[in-house]
């Protein structure tokens, strides 16, 4: 094909498919899109008979049962071969037609988006035919995966084939998959004559530890974001309203400003534990001013139940986490190896999109009301990894999923979400971070000092802020040391790093850290808690995130929350009666909502689960200026009967199922 007429060819295509949908019902975008089904494949060199199964009645049968607004369905995997007839990529060996036609055609009649799933950066095929399209490793070889930034990959084939999606089948976006997180850094001759050329640096590190390592990764993440700035720009040229995003590019595997015009925020979460992925990256993303979505896998990659399909209430739960945070949902189903799909597995996901439809016009896009904002430091994540976009955030899930299961109310926050707005978080949480910017530092003491309440965890990060807590800490950090923490009248050993500290006069401790359980002269605060300005700042002596991750208890999450309430004694909204719920407060339509997600069970270890235990009665505790006009229970629409007197209103709640809402009406 020639290049150079490409843009043309296809922007006479889309003029020609846009006429042709005129009849068609008009479809929802993205941003305003609430439920999906993704289906991938990821086809390779053994898929001979593409096609051959893929019939209209195939695809009317999950619009019919589902009712999505959008479908994303497989076109080209991290193998790099293409499931339907392209002219500018590797088509699979055997094609039957042109099932992307099918897809599309039905899809347009029926009022329904279609996406295409499209492995970008991660690219097998391309490498192995142009290796010179690579990045290569440091021992100078050819990554087997990665295209380089520096190469014609994405004039090539990337954006030609976007392009072709786009004009030539009229499909509504593309779900660009294998990106941040399959991005490498590149040793080839381009992409170190740019590295020389940007820093001045000669000597090109080869391996964390060595000098200017970090500047090499910040280097190679900037070449990421102009190589995804270029190719939206590129196919928008053409095809203006092609909708593109680039799975996980400003999520918590990428946690930064949106830099990039893409159309939506995406990312599917751990098909294990599940539950406590979605809790992280959902938080993260219900801040970062783009439309999101979160996609769950409908199957486990491992399980002990001895099946991999996930029963319907285990994928309720899993959007529930979502829904609770204003995002939108999908969930991902196989297709086989011919690009059919399961029919047998859509009864399922209808069950799910009934459950999610009864909570949209509540859930969909509401707010978070601040009440603890827990930092995801984008400066600290990226000095600590040691790729371009992997995440390791032991630190953050631990303290989160304590704080969760201590009935608080949390947002996950980066420095740039709280830019302008610290003084709307009663409660900032910073943990674990051995490395915050000097201005954010300045920040963080200003937001304390006018009234606010700063948590730091971990000796590390209590060091950045030793004069402002009114501690010394003294010698050495003692990794993986074993010590009781004593709180109350409980105790619990915990594997985790610690250092000596020395309480100033007006500083005053909480807790204990002890040698073993009866040596009481063994022992340090675990924590301190220290006025300053009109604030407070509290820090614990020991890291928890890590330690909590390998083995939650009830201990260690009573020390934590009991800590974070010497900060915060009235919450907006107090929940007792199980730790297995999570409270999620969000604004929407005028309206209050109390999010209650049932979080009971083996989630954590166990990949499937053919049924949830209710949990119940819960007490809610809600502090309102004024008596509301309307209180119901969602999405039932029970009137709630509640005593309010001295700004508080108090309700019970017999028990949660899955997720409920309190809705309050002002």
């Amino acid at each position: 094909m020639n290049l150079k007429l490409t843009p043309i060819i296809f922007l006479c295509t889309a003029l020609v498919v846009q006429a042709a949908e005129t009849q068609n019902p008009p479809r929802l975008k993205r941003a305003d899109s609430f439920l999906g089904m993704h289906f991938d494949f990821h086809a390779g060199m053994d898929c001979t008979n593409v096609g051959a199964h893929t019939t209209p009645a195939m695809v009317e049968n999950i619009i019919n049962l589902v009712h999505p607004d959008y479908l994303q369905i497989d076109c080209k995997g991290h193998p790099g071969i293409s499931s339907y007839p392209t002219k500018v990529g590797h088509p699979a060996p055997g094609i039957v037609g042109d099932p992307l036609r099918v897809w599309r055609e039905v899809t347009a009649r029926r009022g329904v988006a279609l996406y295409m799933h499209y492995s970008g950066v991660w690219d097998s095929k391309s490498v192995k035919v142009h290796p010179e399209w690579a990045a290569l490793n440091s021992d100078g070889k050819p990554n087997d995966k990665a295209t380089s930034f520096f190469g014609p990959y994405a004039e090539k084939l990337l954006i030609p084939q976007l392009r072709e999606l786009a004009g030539v089948y009229g499909v509504d976006g593309a779900w660009v998959d294998g990106e941040c997180w399959a991005a490498v850094p590149d040793y080839g001759a381009a992409a170190l004559k740019a590295f020389r050329d940007a820093t001045g640096i000669a000597e090109v590190p080869r391996k964390p530890g060595q000098p200017h390592w970090f500047d090499f990764l910040q280097f190679h993440r900037e070449q990421f974001r102009q190589y995804l700035r270029h190719y939206v720009a590129e196919v928008k040229k053409t095809n203006p309203e092609f909708q593109l995003c680039s799975n996980w590019a400003y999520t918590d595997h990428m946690p930064e400003p949106v830099s990039v015009p893409v159309a939506f925020l995406s990312g599917d979460y751990s098909p294990e534990n599940s539950v406590n992925s979605a809790r992280l990256s959902a938080r993260y993303l219900a801040r970062q001013g783009k439309p999101w979505d979160l996609m769950a896998w409908s199957f486990a990659g491992k399980s002990k139940a001895g099946r991999m399909q996930k029963s319907a209430v285990q994928l309720e739960r899993e959007a529930a986490v979502v829904l609770a945070l204003g995002g939108g949902f999908e969930a991902y189903f196989k297709q086989k190896r011919d690009g059919s799909i399961y029919d047998e597995q859509m009864s399922v996901m209808a069950e799910v999109a009934k459950f999610c439809r009864a909570r949209q016009a509540l859930c969909h896009h509401a707010e978070p009301v601040p009440q603890i904002g827990l930092l995801l430091s984008t400066a600290g994540h990226y000095r600590k990894i040691n790729g371009l976009f992997n995440r390791d955030f032991k630190n953050v899930s631990g303290t989160l999923q304590a704080l969760l299961e201590g009935q608080q109310s949390v947002e996950v926050v980066g420095e740039h979400q709280l830019a302008g707005r610290l003084a709307e978080y009663p409660v900032i949480v910073v943990p674990e971070w051995d490395y915050l910017e000097p201005q954010f530092k300045k920040d963080l003491v200003a937001y304390v000092k006018a009234g606010g309440h700063l948590l730091l965890i971990g000796p590390k990060t209590a060091a950045l802020f030793q004069d402002e807590l009114g501690a010394k800490l003294e010698g050495e950090v003692k990794p993986g040391a074993p010590r009781s923490l004593v709180h109350g009248t409980a105790a619990v050993t915990l594997k985790t790093d610690i250092q000596s500290v020395q309480l100033g006069a007006q500083t005053r401790p909480f807790g204990e850290l002890r040698v073993t359980n009866v040596a009481a002269k063994l022992s340090q605060p675990a924590a301190s808690i220290a006025k300053l300005g009109r604030g407070q700042i509290a820090a614990t002596f020991f890291t928890f995130g890590p330690a909590y991750l390998a083995a939650p208890s009830a201990p260690a999450r009573n020390f934590l929350n009991d800590l974070v309430r010497q900060l915060f004694p009235t919450p907006l909204v107090t929940v007792t009666g199980s730790s297995d719920v999570d409270v999620c407060v969000a604004r929407n339509h005028g309206k209050l909502l109390v999010n209650l997600v049932n979080t009971s069970g083996p989630h954590r270890t166990e990949s499937i689960m053919e049924s949830i235990q209710p949990v119940g009665p819960l007490s809610v505790t809600i502090q309102l200026a004024k008596k509301p006009a309307k209180v119901t229970l969602e999405p039932a629409g029970q009137p709630l009967a509640g005593d309010y007197r001295d700004g508080k209103l108090q309700l019970t709640i017999p028990q949660v199922a899955i997720h409920d809402i309190i809705a309050i009406t002002p």
